[in-house]
Protein backbone atom coordinates (compact mmCIF):
# COMPACT_ATOMS: atom_id res chain seq x y z
CA UNK A 1 0.00 0.00 0.00
CA UNK A 2 1.20 3.75 -1.02
CA UNK A 3 0.84 6.27 1.56
CA UNK A 4 -0.14 9.29 -0.26
CA UNK A 5 1.26 12.69 1.02
CA UNK A 6 -0.89 16.01 0.43
CA UNK A 7 -0.29 19.58 0.94
CA UNK A 8 -1.81 20.46 4.28
CA UNK A 9 -4.83 22.72 4.03
CA UNK A 10 -4.52 26.84 4.83
CA UNK A 11 -5.75 27.55 7.89
CA UNK A 12 -9.07 30.73 8.68
CA UNK A 13 -6.31 33.22 9.41
CA UNK A 14 -4.61 32.37 6.07
CA UNK A 15 -7.58 32.30 3.95
CA UNK A 16 -9.07 35.53 5.78
CA UNK A 17 -5.73 37.03 4.67
CA UNK A 18 -6.04 35.90 1.41
CA UNK A 19 -9.49 37.50 1.64
CA UNK A 20 -8.73 40.64 2.98
CA UNK A 21 -6.03 41.20 0.32
CA UNK A 22 -8.43 39.95 -2.77
CA UNK A 23 -10.99 41.96 -1.43
CA UNK A 24 -8.55 45.47 -1.38
CA UNK A 25 -6.75 45.05 -5.36
CA UNK A 26 -3.74 43.13 -3.65
CA UNK A 27 -2.95 45.60 -0.36
CA UNK A 28 -3.36 44.97 2.71
CA UNK A 29 -6.05 46.69 4.73
CA UNK A 30 -5.08 49.77 7.19
CA UNK A 31 -5.65 48.51 10.80
CA UNK A 32 -9.08 50.99 11.95
CA UNK A 33 -7.20 51.28 15.26
CA UNK A 34 -4.53 53.27 14.09
CA UNK A 35 -6.44 56.04 12.20
CA UNK A 36 -9.09 55.72 15.35
CA UNK A 37 -6.38 56.64 17.20
CA UNK A 38 -4.91 59.44 15.01
CA UNK A 39 -8.34 60.96 14.91
CA UNK A 40 -9.07 61.49 18.64
CA UNK A 41 -5.96 62.72 18.95
CA UNK A 42 -6.29 65.61 16.34
CA UNK A 43 -9.04 66.36 18.24
CA UNK A 44 -7.71 66.12 21.42
CA UNK A 45 -5.62 68.73 19.54
CA UNK A 46 -7.91 71.02 18.34
CA UNK A 47 -9.54 71.53 21.88
CA UNK A 48 -6.30 71.98 23.81
CA UNK A 49 -5.13 74.58 21.26
CA UNK A 50 -8.66 75.96 21.56
CA UNK A 51 -8.63 76.34 25.83
CA UNK A 52 -5.44 77.78 24.54
CA UNK A 53 -6.36 80.65 22.74
CA UNK A 54 -9.21 81.48 24.81
CA UNK A 55 -6.83 81.92 27.84
CA UNK A 56 -4.58 83.68 26.10
CA UNK A 57 -6.71 86.19 24.85
CA UNK A 58 -7.09 88.84 27.84
CA UNK A 59 -3.42 88.60 27.47
CA UNK A 60 -3.00 89.61 23.99
CA UNK A 61 -6.04 92.26 24.34
CA UNK A 62 -4.00 93.84 27.34
CA UNK A 63 -0.57 94.02 25.52
CA UNK A 64 -2.45 95.59 21.87
CA UNK A 65 -4.05 98.11 24.59
CA UNK A 66 -0.92 98.87 26.26
CA UNK A 67 0.21 100.04 22.45
CA UNK A 68 -2.96 102.21 21.99
CA UNK A 69 -3.55 105.77 21.96
CA UNK A 70 -6.32 107.13 24.37
CA UNK A 71 -8.96 107.27 22.13
CA UNK A 72 -8.71 103.70 20.68
CA UNK A 73 -8.00 101.77 24.36
CA UNK A 74 -11.75 99.92 24.01
CA UNK A 75 -11.99 99.80 20.49
CA UNK A 76 -11.69 95.25 20.95
CA UNK A 77 -8.86 95.68 17.63
CA UNK A 78 -6.51 93.10 18.60
CA UNK A 79 -3.73 95.42 15.91
CA UNK A 80 -3.85 98.29 16.99
CA UNK A 81 -4.11 101.46 13.83
CA UNK A 82 -1.84 103.56 15.98
CA UNK A 83 0.77 102.10 17.71
CA UNK A 84 2.25 104.40 20.62
CA UNK A 85 5.21 102.21 22.28
CA UNK A 86 5.41 105.32 24.42
CA UNK A 87 3.23 104.67 26.66
CA UNK A 88 6.11 102.04 28.69
CA UNK A 89 8.02 105.35 29.02
CA UNK A 90 5.13 107.32 30.30
CA UNK A 91 3.75 105.67 32.74
CA UNK A 92 6.56 105.52 34.83
CA UNK A 93 6.61 109.78 34.37
CA UNK A 94 2.54 109.22 35.78
CA UNK A 95 2.69 106.66 38.10
CA UNK A 96 4.78 105.81 41.19
CA UNK A 97 4.97 102.06 39.43
CA UNK A 98 8.37 101.29 40.76
CA UNK A 99 7.39 101.92 44.39
CA UNK A 100 4.32 99.90 44.02
CA UNK A 101 6.02 97.01 42.56
CA UNK A 102 8.46 97.09 45.59
CA UNK A 103 6.04 97.58 48.25
CA UNK A 104 4.46 94.40 46.60
CA UNK A 105 7.62 92.11 46.35
CA UNK A 106 8.64 93.23 50.13
CA UNK A 107 5.18 92.08 51.18
CA UNK A 108 4.98 88.87 48.84
CA UNK A 109 8.32 88.05 50.08
CA UNK A 110 8.01 88.13 53.44
CA UNK A 111 4.09 86.45 53.61
CA UNK A 112 5.53 83.62 51.11
CA UNK A 113 8.56 83.01 53.69
CA UNK A 114 6.48 83.47 56.79
CA UNK A 115 3.87 81.01 55.97
CA UNK A 116 5.95 78.23 53.98
CA UNK A 117 8.28 77.36 56.87
CA UNK A 118 5.01 77.95 59.68
CA UNK A 119 2.86 75.69 57.98
CA UNK A 120 5.95 73.27 57.42
CA UNK A 121 6.42 73.25 60.95
CA UNK A 122 3.20 72.85 61.84
CA UNK A 123 2.41 70.05 59.18
CA UNK A 124 5.41 68.32 60.60
CA UNK A 125 4.29 67.81 63.79
CA UNK A 126 1.15 66.50 62.38
CA UNK A 127 3.14 64.06 60.18
CA UNK A 128 4.99 62.73 62.82
CA UNK A 129 3.76 62.85 65.95
CA UNK A 130 1.79 60.28 67.79
CA UNK A 131 -0.29 61.93 70.38
CA UNK A 132 -3.63 61.58 71.77
CA UNK A 133 -6.53 63.35 69.36
CA UNK A 134 -4.25 64.11 66.55
CA UNK A 135 -6.99 63.73 63.98
CA UNK A 136 -9.72 65.89 65.90
CA UNK A 137 -6.76 68.88 66.22
CA UNK A 138 -5.90 68.46 62.58
CA UNK A 139 -9.94 68.20 61.47
CA UNK A 140 -10.18 71.48 63.58
CA UNK A 141 -7.49 73.13 61.56
CA UNK A 142 -8.96 71.92 58.51
CA UNK A 143 -12.41 73.12 59.41
CA UNK A 144 -10.92 76.55 59.14
CA UNK A 145 -11.10 76.65 55.78
CA UNK A 146 -14.58 76.62 55.95
CA UNK A 147 -14.82 79.63 57.32
CA UNK A 148 -15.34 82.90 54.53
CA UNK A 149 -13.72 85.91 54.71
CA UNK A 150 -16.48 88.06 55.57
CA UNK A 151 -16.45 86.54 58.96
CA UNK A 152 -13.16 86.88 59.89
CA UNK A 153 -12.80 90.12 59.08
CA UNK A 154 -13.96 92.18 61.27
CA UNK A 155 -12.35 90.24 64.41
CA UNK A 156 -9.04 90.35 62.55
CA UNK A 157 -9.30 94.08 62.03
CA UNK A 158 -10.01 94.85 65.68
CA UNK A 159 -6.77 92.51 66.70
CA UNK A 160 -4.29 94.55 64.01
CA UNK A 161 -6.20 97.73 65.36
CA UNK A 162 -5.63 96.26 69.14
CA UNK A 163 -1.68 95.90 68.12
CA UNK A 164 -1.52 99.61 66.72
CA UNK A 165 -0.71 97.82 63.46
CA UNK A 166 -3.45 99.71 61.13
CA UNK A 167 -1.74 101.90 58.41
CA UNK A 168 1.30 99.59 58.03
CA UNK A 169 1.79 96.89 56.14
CA UNK A 170 2.21 94.33 59.02
CA UNK A 171 -0.95 93.04 58.90
CA UNK A 172 -0.28 92.54 54.80
CA UNK A 173 2.22 89.60 56.35
CA UNK A 174 2.19 89.23 60.13
CA UNK A 175 -1.09 86.58 60.25
CA UNK A 176 1.39 83.98 58.16
CA UNK A 177 3.48 83.70 61.18
CA UNK A 178 0.77 81.50 62.08
CA UNK A 179 0.89 79.04 59.23
CA UNK A 180 -2.40 78.81 56.73
CA UNK A 181 -5.01 75.37 56.81
CA UNK A 182 -4.41 74.51 53.47
CA UNK A 183 -0.82 74.76 53.32
CA UNK A 184 -0.31 72.65 56.33
CA UNK A 185 -2.39 70.52 55.00
CA UNK A 186 -0.70 69.70 51.63
CA UNK A 187 2.86 69.74 53.58
CA UNK A 188 1.49 67.22 55.76
CA UNK A 189 0.56 64.80 52.98
CA UNK A 190 3.80 65.54 51.66
CA UNK A 191 5.58 64.29 54.71
CA UNK A 192 3.50 61.29 55.60
CA UNK A 193 4.83 59.97 52.00
CA UNK A 194 8.74 60.55 53.55
CA UNK A 195 10.12 56.59 54.77
CA UNK A 196 9.44 57.16 58.53
CA UNK A 197 12.78 54.86 59.03
CA UNK A 198 14.93 58.13 58.31
CA UNK A 199 13.39 60.09 61.15
CA UNK A 200 13.31 57.09 63.54
CA UNK A 201 17.27 56.05 62.64
CA UNK A 202 18.28 59.96 63.29
CA UNK A 203 16.16 59.38 66.84
CA UNK A 204 18.87 56.94 67.27
CA UNK A 205 21.87 58.59 66.38
CA UNK A 206 20.55 61.35 69.09
CA UNK A 207 19.06 63.92 66.43
CA UNK A 208 16.67 65.84 68.07
CA UNK A 209 13.31 66.77 66.07
CA UNK A 210 14.22 70.21 64.73
CA UNK A 211 17.55 68.36 63.50
CA UNK A 212 15.14 66.20 62.06
CA UNK A 213 12.89 68.54 60.38
CA UNK A 214 15.78 71.02 58.78
CA UNK A 215 18.13 68.38 57.75
CA UNK A 216 15.82 65.13 56.81
CA UNK A 217 12.48 66.52 55.84
CA UNK A 218 13.05 70.17 54.56
CA UNK A 219 15.70 68.53 52.07
CA UNK A 220 13.75 66.66 50.93
CA UNK A 221 10.54 68.35 50.57
CA UNK A 222 11.62 70.97 48.41
CA UNK A 223 9.14 70.59 45.67
CA UNK A 224 6.56 71.09 48.04
CA UNK A 225 7.97 74.21 49.87
CA UNK A 226 8.42 75.70 46.18
CA UNK A 227 4.92 74.77 45.60
CA UNK A 228 3.57 76.77 48.62
CA UNK A 229 5.72 79.87 48.45
CA UNK A 230 4.47 80.09 44.94
CA UNK A 231 1.06 79.84 45.82
CA UNK A 232 1.22 82.49 48.18
CA UNK A 233 3.40 85.35 46.60
CA UNK A 234 0.75 85.29 43.67
CA UNK A 235 -2.31 85.25 46.35
CA UNK A 236 -0.17 88.41 48.40
CA UNK A 237 1.13 89.84 44.73
CA UNK A 238 -2.40 90.07 43.80
CA UNK A 239 -4.56 91.12 47.10
CA UNK A 240 -6.53 94.32 46.67
CA UNK A 241 -8.96 93.36 50.27
CA UNK A 242 -6.18 93.29 52.53
CA UNK A 243 -4.18 96.85 51.25
CA UNK A 244 -6.92 98.45 50.74
CA UNK A 245 -8.16 97.69 54.68
CA UNK A 246 -5.27 98.14 56.45
CA UNK A 247 -2.48 100.68 54.33
CA UNK A 248 -2.18 104.41 55.28
CA UNK A 249 -4.13 106.24 52.14
CA UNK A 250 -1.31 109.66 53.20
CA UNK A 251 0.73 108.53 50.56
CA UNK A 252 0.36 107.21 47.13
CA UNK A 253 4.43 105.51 47.18
CA UNK A 254 2.88 103.30 49.91
CA UNK A 255 0.52 101.20 47.92
CA UNK A 256 0.75 97.82 46.77
CA UNK A 257 0.17 97.56 42.28
CA UNK A 258 -3.57 95.86 42.83
CA UNK A 259 -4.09 99.04 45.08
CA UNK A 260 -2.27 101.39 43.21
CA UNK A 261 -3.65 100.13 39.65
CA UNK A 262 -6.80 100.81 41.31
CA UNK A 263 -6.07 104.15 42.43
CA UNK A 264 -5.00 105.25 38.54
CA UNK A 265 -8.21 103.58 37.41
CA UNK A 266 -10.13 106.14 39.36
CA UNK A 267 -7.68 109.08 38.74
CA UNK A 268 -7.83 108.68 35.11
CA UNK A 269 -11.55 108.49 35.09
CA UNK A 270 -12.90 111.64 33.38
CA UNK A 271 -15.79 111.80 36.14
CA UNK A 272 -13.08 112.72 38.48
CA UNK A 273 -11.57 114.59 36.15
CA UNK A 274 -9.17 112.84 34.29
CA UNK A 275 -8.36 112.38 30.86
CA UNK A 276 -9.06 108.61 30.16
CA UNK A 277 -5.32 107.47 29.96
CA UNK A 278 -6.45 103.70 30.60
CA UNK A 279 -3.60 102.94 28.28
CA UNK A 280 -0.94 103.67 30.84
CA UNK A 281 -3.06 101.77 33.10
CA UNK A 282 -2.79 99.03 30.54
CA UNK A 283 0.52 99.17 30.60
CA UNK A 284 0.96 99.26 34.20
CA UNK A 285 -1.12 95.83 34.64
CA UNK A 286 1.05 94.18 31.79
CA UNK A 287 4.47 95.00 33.52
CA UNK A 288 3.12 93.72 37.15
CA UNK A 289 2.43 90.93 35.75
CA UNK A 290 6.16 90.22 34.98
CA UNK A 291 7.69 89.08 38.04
CA UNK A 292 4.94 86.14 38.75
CA UNK A 293 6.07 84.70 35.19
CA UNK A 294 9.66 85.34 35.78
CA UNK A 295 9.24 83.15 39.23
CA UNK A 296 6.84 80.36 37.19
CA UNK A 297 9.79 80.11 34.74
CA UNK A 298 12.18 79.63 37.40
CA UNK A 299 10.12 77.43 39.77
CA UNK A 300 8.32 75.53 36.91
CA UNK A 301 10.16 72.15 37.27
CA UNK A 302 10.42 71.69 40.89
CA UNK A 303 6.11 73.46 40.68
CA UNK A 304 5.47 70.11 38.29
CA UNK A 305 7.31 67.62 40.38
CA UNK A 306 5.82 68.52 43.50
CA UNK A 307 2.22 68.08 41.97
CA UNK A 308 3.26 64.95 40.57
CA UNK A 309 4.30 64.09 43.30
CA UNK A 310 1.30 64.60 45.80
CA UNK A 311 -1.01 63.22 43.14
CA UNK A 312 0.90 59.67 43.60
CA UNK A 313 0.25 60.15 47.57
CA UNK A 314 -3.24 60.60 46.88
Amino acid sequence: MTATIGTPSAGPSVQSQTLSVAETGGRPRAPRRGVRSTAVRLILWVVLVGFALAFLYPFVWLLSASLKPRGEVFDNRLIPQTLVPGNYAEVWEQLPLLSWMGNSLLIALLAAGLVTVSSSIVAFGFAYFRFPFRNALFGLVLATMMLPGAVTLIPTYLIWNQLGFLGTSVPLWGANLFGSAFYIFLQRQFFLGLPRELFEAARVDGASYWRMFWQIAAPLSIPSFIIVFIFEFQASWNNLQAPLIYLNFGSVENFTVPLGISYAMTQFSPTNGGQGDYQLVMVAALLVTLPMLILFAFGQRYFIDGLATQGRKG
